[in-house]
């Protein structure tokens, strides 16, 4: 199940507000819409490039809030078989960011991207006076996948390419204004490594389509646009980095991270990077944000993060049988109906206990 509006929005106002006014937002408890005059007037604390977008473009905040959202439906996609997945049950998640954990790099990473994706998005659509199209007058020649028939085919920059370059800066005016303020602290190096590597896996893996123009069906001219990648690869791709994710520790100088550990080459910029090692989220601990794996649902045959040894963190599952209600014997009827009985399916469930 989706978490709801206000739900989504949390990470939202999270990433947004320093540690010390996080819990004055839960506890407050409005209902926050998907509006930006609301999400501008109660996050009071905005300044420099926030305020100004705030101020001069809430189109924009509009497109950062779908963003966030997109960013939290992914994170909860990809770690839907971990012990942490991803919850945003209020009371929990704020102390996960907190903590500069590897989780939290995925976090932001991901939502970083999620607001990049969304405005670029946004402006492919035409939902957006600030943007359009992908200009391409002075783009080099691309190198398109070669088809069937099409060697020696002329092409020419056409269509409607996503101007990525255009998210990728307003995610960044939004995203990294908070941090910038501590230039010298390593939480804040690590934020603005982690947003930068969310908004490249969507920027560094643009990919080139064509279209055949022609008589009969012949491919005298092509014309070809850049597309962003689909946000599950996106997600895809940061769990990758996820899993070989760098821990770092301060240089002297308090400008640089180095890496921890001998003979480890530095991480790249799409390297995700964090610093402290995380809580094994095998029991329940408000401490550390972690909601336990008691009653989750587990896979007893699998050997991955999704198998009842691992999720359940070794104390074992129970088998439990449920009735559920899904569509049947559906049938179209003209025109244009579809109709269905409701059968009951009976699940075998592996809990962890």
């Amino acid at each position: 199940m989706l978490p709801s509006s206000r739900t989504q929005l949390w990470l939202f106002f999270i990433l947004l507000c320093p540690a010390n006014i996080i819990g004055l937002w839960w506890a407050v408890g409005s209902p926050l819409v998907m509006d930006p005059n609301s999400i501008c007037r109660k996050t009071k604390r905005l300044a420099g490039k926030q305020a100004e977008l705030c101020q001069l473009e809430p189109e924009i905040v509009q497109e950062v809030a779908k963003g966030t959202k997109l960013g939290v439906r992914e994170c909860q996609y990809q770690f839907r078989f971990r012990r942490w997945n991803c919850t945003s049950h209020s009371k929990y998640f704020g102390k996960i960011l907190q903590q500069d954990i590897r989780e939290t790099a995925f976090v932001y990473a991901i939502t970083a991207a999620g607001v990049s994706h969304a405005i670029t998005q946004a402006c492919s659509m035409g939902e957006l006076l600030q943007c359009g199209c992908e200009l391409t007058r002075s783009r080099a020649p691309p190198s398109p996948t070669a088809g069937p028939g099409t060697e020696g085919t002329a092409w020419e920059w056409g269509g409607c390419g996503d101007d990525v370059q255009f998210g990728y800066e307003k995610s960044q005016q939004f995203m990294d204004a908070k941090s910038k303020k501590g230039k010298n602290d390593i939480r804040a190096l690590i934020d603005l490594h982690n947003n930068e590597a969310g908004r490249l896996a969507v920027r560094s893996y643009m990919r080139t389509e064509c279209k055949c123009h022609g008589l009969s069906g012949s491919c005298t001219l092509r014309t070809c646009w850049r597309k962003m990648p689909h946000f599950r690869e996106v997600g895809d791709r940061l769990l990758e980095r996820f899993n070989g994710a760098f821990k770092v520790m301060g240089g002297n100088d308090g400008k640089t991270l180095i890496p921890v550990g001998d003979n480890i080459k530095p991480p790249d910029k799409q390297d995700l990077i964090y610093s402290a090692d995380s809580p094994d989220f095998c029991s329940a601990n408000r401490k550390t944000g972690s909601l336990g794996t008691r009653g989750r649902i587990c896979n007893s045959t699998a050997m991955d993060t999704s198998g009842c040894d691992l999720l359940c963190c070794g104390r074992g599952h129970r088998d439990e049988t449920v009735v559920l209600e899904e569509n049947c014997l559906c049938r179209f009827h003209w025109c244009c109906v579809v109709q269905c009985r409701k059968c009951s399916v009976r699940q075998e469930l592996s809990l962890c206990v």
